[in-house]
This record gives structure tokens, sequence and C-alpha cells, in this order.
């Protein structure tokens, strides 16, 4: 049997005993479902989105009357007199109109919501091609360590037989000296994969929330677009950082209204009502008409600052669009160039069996070294590492497109688990609940949410 063939039969034989029945293993949706899961960023950026949920509540709440409540109690001696006087009153205040302000308010509130919806999708997409990217990495520096242990072991073997040789003296020492340089690079190699090995379980277990069991082989990669331009044009449609974008003119434009009508008077009602012992009852309707006639140029400045917004978000979407244009190139060509690593992969493996095959037979005539065998030999290993490397890379590569157009998520791969819910919160706060049944479903929503 040639050294090749025994590398070969002694990865295959070290991977099944390494393997458990399939049932056990991990498989690569596990692994997402896990991240989706247990990810604290994820957990942070739908606190975030709840926080912006409530911005509208408060600009909502503007629409509304204010209504407050006093008491009051007085005592006095007065010539030696004492007195007590007590009163308690009602008092509402509303605005009637502001030409536009409050709601420009809540249209501004409402967009920004929508942004940071986009912006939790971002999230999720990077947590789930980081936990992709975990699993097959894991997978990756795995193999290459049975690689490197059954290199280890056939080098050992090699340098037992020229030892047997040098003994018989068919071979010099410097011969046996060679397969023990080999044999230490051999050894240094292992440790190294063994050392990548770790580095990519901890990674696997920051990206996944524990560290990996036995991993399945990863599933058929998921479909992508044909052509290069079908990708972008799916990018431009569908990625949250355009979508992001998009909302965020939205709100800026709102914001813009909403300065212009501060140039505007604005007409505010109360009305209250009071009585006490000691004070006159008393109730009272108040109509206010407010207009601001000189600010030193601060209303101005606002609105000015407010078109300089406007035009800085507007340039921020042409950019997102640029980059998400961009990512989907770079994507396609990671891609590719994985894709070629691998056809020119099979090529040098190839090659270099052919090659090993051939130095091994000249060898055993006395025309070739063993320094000359133990080359070809490690030419073959780096072949084959490279060619894992690049199936590894093709394999990461298909999840960072569906990235780049903005697919990776929950929803599109399928996971088959509850998902989170952004409107549950919103639909429970957007009108600004106080205590009643709102409030009640509000606690609800909460529970469901681990809240």
């Amino acid at each position: 049997m040639s050294l090749v063939a025994r590398i070969a039969k002694l990865a295959c034989l070290g991977a099944f005993l390494a393997v458990p029945q399939i049932s056990t293993a991990e498989t690569l949706g596990d692994a997402l479902i896990s991240a989706y899961r247990n990810s604290n960023l994820l957990e942070q950026n739908r606190a975030v989105l709840r926080a912006a949920d409530e911005d509208v509540a408060q600009a909502v709440s503007s629409l509304r009357p204010v209504i407050s409540f006093s008491a009051s109690g007085t005592y006095a001696n007065v010539a030696g007199i004492d007195g007590l006087s007590t009163s308690v009153g009602l008092t509402g205040q509303m605005t009637l109109y502001d030409f536009g302000r409050n709601k420009a308010s809540v249209a501004a509130a409402k967009a920004s919501v929508l942004a940071t919806r986009q912006a939790l999708i971002g999230v999720e997409q990077s947590v789930l091609l980081t936990a992709v990217r975990a699993y097959v990495l894991v997978r990756q520096t795995q193999e290459v360590v049975l690689l490197r242990e059954a290199n280890v072991r056939l080098i050992g073997q090699e340098l037992r037989e020229a030892q047997d040789r040098f003994e018989l003296g068919e071979i010099t020492r410097t011969d046996v000296s060679i397969a023990e340089a080999q044999l230490a690079r051999a050894r240094s190699e292992l440790a190294g994969a063994q050392g990548d090995f770790m580095i990519a379980r901890e990674n696997y277990k920051l990206a996944v929330g524990n560290y990996p069991g036995q991993l399945s082989v990863p599933p058929r990669s998921p479909a992508i677009p044909r052509t290069i331009e079908e990708a972008r044009e799916i990018a431009l449609r569908t990625h949250p950082k355009i979508l992001q974008s998009q909302h965020q003119v939205t709100a800026v434009e709102a914001n813009l209204e909403r300065a212009k009508a501060e140039f505007g008077p604005s007409l505010q009602g109360s009305a209250s009502i009071s009585d006490g012992r000691g004070a006159v009852e008393r109730q009272a309707l108040t109509l206010q008409l407010n207009q601001t006639i000189y600010a030193g140029g601060r209303t101005s400045s606002i609105y000015r600052q407010a078109l300089a917004q406007r035009d800085i978000t507007r340039a921020q979407l042409q950019q997102a669009a640029a980059v998400v244009t961009q990512g989907v190139g770079e994507a396609w060509a990671n891609l590719a160039v994985a894709s070629a690593s691998i056809e020119a992969s099979d090529r040098q493996i190839r090659s270099a069996q052919t090659a090993f095959d051939g130095v091994k037979q000249e060898a055993e005539l006395g025309s070739r070294t063993t320094l000359d065998v133990l080359d070809a030999e490690q030419d073959l290993l780096d072949a084959r590492t490279n060619r894992l490397i690049a199936e590894s890379s093709r394999y990461s590569g298909v999840y960072a497109l569906l990235s780049s157009m903005g697919l990776m998520t929950a929803s599109h791969l399928q996971l088959g688990i509850p998902t989170y819910d952004p409107e549950a919160y919103y639909n429970a706060v957007k009108n600004a609940p106080a205590t009643s049944s709102q409030g009640k479903r509000l606690d609800k929503v909460l529970k469901a949410i681990g809240k």
C-alpha cells in the first residue's frame, strides 16, 4: 500500500472513530438556532428597538390633554387669630392647533422605529453569518488536525523504516536525520493545527452560545442568483442598510416639517376648577394664542439645521446603496475565487499524488533520497489542506453573498423557530397606554419576550 493511500486510510479511520451516529451530531441548523436564541447583540438591539417604540408613545402623548391635580393647605396666625385654609384643584391643558408640530413629531418617531427595525435585521444577519463561519471553521480545523495527526504517524513510520535501512547499510545517517527533522516539523504543524482548532472552538462558543460537540457535515448550501446583476437588484430592494437609510430620510423630512411649523403660532386651551375651605370656588376656561416674534435667530437656525440633516441623510442613502452594491460584488468575487481554488486544488492533488507515487518508486530503486520522498509527501499534504480551506471558503462565501443581499435572516433560512416580532411591543405602546386594558396587554407582551 502506498504512503498516500495509508494517509487517506488513517484520516478516514480517524474521522470515522471521532464521528458518532448522525442523530447525535450537531447540525448547522442547530448552531444557527442557538446563535439566534442566545445572542446578546440581538437582545441588546431588541431593547434599543423597544426604546424607539416608546418615542412614538411619547410623541402621541403630546397630542392629548395634560390633566393635573393640586391640593394645598395653609395655616396662618393673624393678629392672634388662627386660620386654616385648604383648596383642591383640577386643571386640564391641551394644544388645539400648532401648525402640525406634534403630528410631525409623531411621523418622525414612527419613521425612526422603522429604521431601527432594519438595524435590528442587520444585526441578525451579522449574528447568523458569524455562526455559519464559526461552524465551518471548527469543522475545517478539526479535519486539518486529522490530516496532521495522520501525517505525524506516517512520517514516524518512515523514520523507523529509515533507521532499519540505515542499520542494514542501505542509506546514510543523513537520511535518518532528514526523516527526524521532517517528523519534528510535522509535530510542530500538528501543534499549530490543534491550536487553531482550540481557537475555533472559542469563537464558536462566542457566536453560538456553547462549545461545539460533534458537528455534522453541513447541508447543501442555499440557492443563490445566477448572475451578479440579479444579486445586486435583490440587494437594492431588500438590504436592511438601504431600507434603514430610507426610513431615516423620512424621519428627517418629518423633522424638517416640524422645524418649519415653529415659525407659526400655537393655540392652547385649558380648563380648571378649584374649591376648598377658606377659598372661593373657581371655574375657568382659557384660550391662549402664542407666537414667537423674536428668538435671537434660534428658530431660523433650527430650520437650516433640519435642511442640512435632510441633505446628510439623502447622501447617506446614496452611499448605503453604493456600499451594498460593492459588498455584493466583493462577496461574488470571493465566491468565484473559492470555487476556482477548489478546482486548482483538485488539480494540485492529482499532480502531487502522481509525483509522490513516482518519487516513492524511484526511491525504492535507489534513484531518489528520503528527502525527496518526504518533500513529495509534504506537497501532497499541503494540497489536501488547501482543498479543505478552499471548500470552507466557498461554503461560507455562499452565506456571505446572502448577507450582502440582505437575505441572511432566520425567516429566509427557514430555521423553523418562533422569531422575534418587532410589532408586538410597538402595537402595545403606540397609543401611549397608561393603566388600562392596553397596559395589561403590554404586560403580556413583556412576559412573552421574557421581560
